[in-house]
């Protein structure tokens, strides 16, 4: 089964839901994630497609025109002050357009607190059939494998998987070898990128975070062993491409760069004998 591929909203985030959808369609993506749940970093705008049901209904236009779909939608982050039960309306929302996961981490340090929170999120998922997809982040609280296996063999949520993002694999030093101690069932998807040789130190969250939302490489290009990760997933994961690059983006439009990073993201799993 060949992988299907899609487009994550951090490598376009100027892209509202139903233009993205247009545009992917056109660029050859078989689906996007969207950030219906805003993080409010810089750059991001309001895509909540629960409260504008104006931005809503234009998007399930886009997705019956162009039978491009929503594979997920984020970020159901876990943070002090922050309670899970809000992101009710984005599920009932993505639920409505047939989306079937919703990507989450982990931002703070209380382990009793996220361990109660991240099970709730996913008892409140699962009443929409959603599957919870805890992605470890090199800058978060939750940055490694094993860190996010223990989360999941602790709540114990059938819907709960793991995200992983090839550059925070990579950052966090995770050989992929310690992938194939991980049930299967775990993956529904993954983000692809490269990135430099170097890795930054923990306490350097001031590099990790510029090349995690500014300067991620093309598939290829770097020193990450994206083959030898995407091998250990099932074929039927999805490949979303989360490649913000905003100098090559701003030099060529967001257009020319959404192109280039599937184009080199085929060219490289072709060369590597991955379909």
């Amino acid at each position: 089964m060949a992988h299907r591929y899609s487009l994550a909203q951090l490598t376009v985030l100027g892209w509202a839901p139903p233009e993205m959808i247009y545009n992917a369609h056109t660029l050859g993506y078989d689906c996007v994630g969207i950030r219906s749940i805003t993080m409010g970093v810089k750059g991001e705008n309001d895509y909540d497609i629960y409260r504008n049901r104006e931005m809503f209904d234009l998007t399930r236009r886009a997705m019956d025109e162009t039978g491009v779909a929503i594979n997920d939608i984020e970020l159901a982050k876990i943070a002090d002050g922050v309670d899970v039960r809000n992101y009710e309306g984005p599920f009932e929302a993505a639920a409505e357009l047939g989306v079937k996961n919703v990507i989450s981490s982990i931002w703070t340090d209380k382990k009793d607190f996220y361990l109660d929170q991240f099970a709730t999120l996913c008892d409140l998922a699962k009443q929409y059939g959603i599957t919870v997809n805890l992605e470890f982040v090199t800058w978060a609280s939750i940055r490694t494998l094993k860190e996010t296996r223990e989360v999941l063999d602790t709540v114990k949520r059938d819907n709960a998987g793991i995200m992983v993002d090839t550059l925070h694999l990579y950052r966090s030093r995770v050989d992929p070898a310690e992938l194939d101690d991980c049930p299967k069932e775990l993956f529904h998807m993954a983000h692809i990128c490269d990135g430099p040789a170097e890795i930054p130190d923990w306490d350097d969250k001031e590099s990790l975070i510029h090349t995690g939302r500014d300067e991620r490489y093309y598939v290829g290009e770097g020193a990450i062993d994206i083959a030898g990760v995407v091998r250990r997933l099932p074929d039927d994961v999805v490949l979303s491409i989360e490649l913000p690059h905003l100098k090559r983006e701003g030099s060529w439009g967001s257009m020319e760069h959404a192109k280039r990073c599937l184009s080199t993201a085929k060219d490289y799993m072709v060369e590597n004998g991955i379909l």
